[in-house]
């Protein structure tokens, strides 16, 4: 797949000619993504990143890091923590920027080294595309856990969109098709993942983790912890 938000975030950087970032989707007009967004400090990060941040321990694995914004973070906290992410652009950025651990590879088929924290952030569960994806990768995450560790990653619950359009990528609601956009460059369709809380609970204790809701903020986001029951 083309590269098109490694490419986005990397003109912003290195200041070579950035453009608007679009977000397409199949059912409303399409989004202005401001690309800044993935190179925000603490300073303008919501209470419900902060809280996950702080939260974070041991060593931690930030899936899908971007632009390396929360690896940063955790790096100012004195935190042990590795860049995990699947934009070749995005992880050249991360390194000029002083990400010191990057692995890029996809978090489906990395099994390098384990963690105490498995963190997602910006709704970074959505990677999973859908439900069968979501319980495919609680499967998948059982071998990068040290014993004790947690995930953490943020949701939310998108019904309220839903008249009958939307979700129809799938069988349910927070099953949406997006598109980026940049210049004359444009990804495949992909489908992206918002999960309410009931069903995410049903499908990790399903897998066999235990679930923590710890925050729902004003933009009915919520961050989770998931651990394992087993331990």
């Amino acid at each position: 797949m083309t590269d098109v938000l490694g490419q986005a975030i990397a003109d912003f950087y290195y200041k070579t000619e950035p453009k608007k970032l679009w977000i397409n989707n199949k059912y409303w007009a399409r989004e202005d993504m401001p690309v800044k967004v993935y190179f925000r400090d603490e300073a303008n990060m919501t209470k419900l990143e902060l809280m996950a941040l702080q939260l974070c321990k041991g060593k931690i694995l930030d899936i899908g890091a971007g632009a390396g914004s929360h690896v940063l973070a955790l790096q100012q906290m004195n935190k042990e923590v590795t860049a995990l992410e699947i934009s070749p652009l995005a992880c050249e950025v991360m390194k000029a920027r002083g990400v010191a651990t990057i692995y890029n590879q996809d978090v489906f088929t990395f099994n390098n080294e384990r963690y105490h924290t498995l963190l997602l952030l910006m709704n970074g569960i959505g990677l999973t595309a859908n439900l069968t994806g979501l319980q495919n990768f609680l499967q998948h995450i059982k071998q990068l856990l040290l014993p004790g560790g947690q995930l953490l990653f943020d949701s939310s619950d998108v019904s309220y969109l839903y008249d009958g359009s939307v979700g129809l990528s799938g069988n349910y609601f927070g099953e949406i098709d997006y598109q980026y956009q940049y210049k004359k460059l444009k990804t495949n369709w992909f489908t992206w993942l918002y999960v309410d809380q009931a069903t995410l609970q049903n499908i990790a204790y399903d897998a066999g983790f235990k679930t923590e809701f710890l925050m729902v903020d004003e933009n009915a986001q919520y961050l989770v912890r998931l651990t394992l029951l087993e331990q």
